[in-house]
């Protein structure tokens, strides 16, 4: 896996997506395909501390399944839309809306809701997979291809620390207090001294990607820019992605910090067989491709997907099934 200078790569990209970001899917998926699936995001549960919790009595008469729920309700755990569907008496439906499946009321946050049963949920990470969940789709995606060991990866220039910069302040910044009045002086200094930032000469401020990269034209696509790197399928099929990648959060890791990467926002192979996008504010990752793979993903029960019709929104108000 390289960086790819020459963004021309993902030239024919432009030619399949709407001029301008708008209503529907296809200012950030690229038409062409025979079928689409949308793979939804995993939300997250917990049970609320200050729920009534169970007598003994109450617990012993509970049924075994009635038991497990509430123990694996009790941390916060990933959930499924199905599931928070279930739990506000919604529908799950390809145009389903978070916002709507929740019931959330006007004005409220949407983002987390309580449900009836007590239950907290989150909603879902937008613009972004878990690592596992794309080594899924990968495997799917490599089987449903004719160059399964070569491809292309854009990554969202917009993340936090991914790109370096000319400036006066860092990409990022690592608070790691502790005791040592000294480092408690240099902290308190940086945090109340911003007035002198004007008076600093601009110096380069160091990425996660190195400068030649940071500073190289982007694939431009309406209203997105991308860093290219060839990436195929099967190396992200592979569990330990993360730690392959060249886009690896290594500045992290230094800090103390698991290994991290951000999951590509557009995937396709060689033979332009399929393509991922996961926008950066979707909920959801569309993948086009053929009826077969489609059928793939809606059918393998560690993912969460539904076919989606080829002219679908996926806008806040597209969810008429559950306003």
């Amino acid at each position: 896996m390289e960086w790819i200078a020459d963004v021309s790569a993902g030239a024919w990209l432009r030619e399949r997506l709407d001029e301008s970001l708008g209503d529907g899917m296809h200012c950030v998926v690229p038409r062409g395909y025979a079928a689409y699936a949308r793979v939804f995001h995993p939300a997250s549960v917990r049970w609320l501390p200050d729920r009534p919790v169970p007598t003994p009595q109450e617990w012993e008469r509970m049924p075994p399944a009635e038991q497990h729920r509430l123990l694996d309700a009790s941390l916060q755990r990933p959930a499924t839309w199905r599931e928070v569907a279930s739990s506000f008496g919604t529908v799950l439906h390809p145009l389903a809306q978070w916002q709507h499946l929740v019931r959330t009321p006007p004005g409220e946050d949407w983002n987390v809701r309580i449900s009836p049963d007590g239950r907290e949920f989150t909603g879902p990470e937008e613009g972004r997979l878990e690592p596992e969940l794309l080594s899924a789709l990968a495997g799917h995606l490599a089987a449903h291809t004719t160059t399964p060991d070569s491809g292309v990866a854009a990554l969202w220039e917009g993340w936090g620390g991914l790109l370096g910069h000319l400036g006066r302040g860092p990409s990022r910044v690592f608070f790691e207090i502790d005791e040592d009045p000294t480092h408690r002086q240099l902290i308190d200094r940086s945090i109340h001294d911003p007035f002198n930032d004007v008076f600093r000469k601009a110096t380069w401020q160091e990425g996660i990607l190195s400068r030649e990269i940071s500073e190289a034209p982007r694939l431009e696509l309406p209203g997105r820019g991308y860093v290219l790197f060839s990436a195929s399928a099967r190396d992200l099929a592979d569990a330990d992605w993360v730690l392959r990648v060249p886009w690896r959060d290594l500045p992290a890791e230094e800090h103390g910090f698991p290994p991290s990467a951000h999951s590509p926002a557009i995937l396709w192979p060689e033979d332009r067989a399929w393509t991922l996008v996961s926008e950066i504010d979707f909920d959801s990752t569309v993948i086009g491709g053929s009826p077969e793979l489609v059928a793939a993903l809606c059918a393998d029960e560690r993912i969460e997907a539904l076919p989606l019709d080829a002219e679908a929104s996926l806008t806040w108000d597209a969810d008429e099934v559950n306003r």
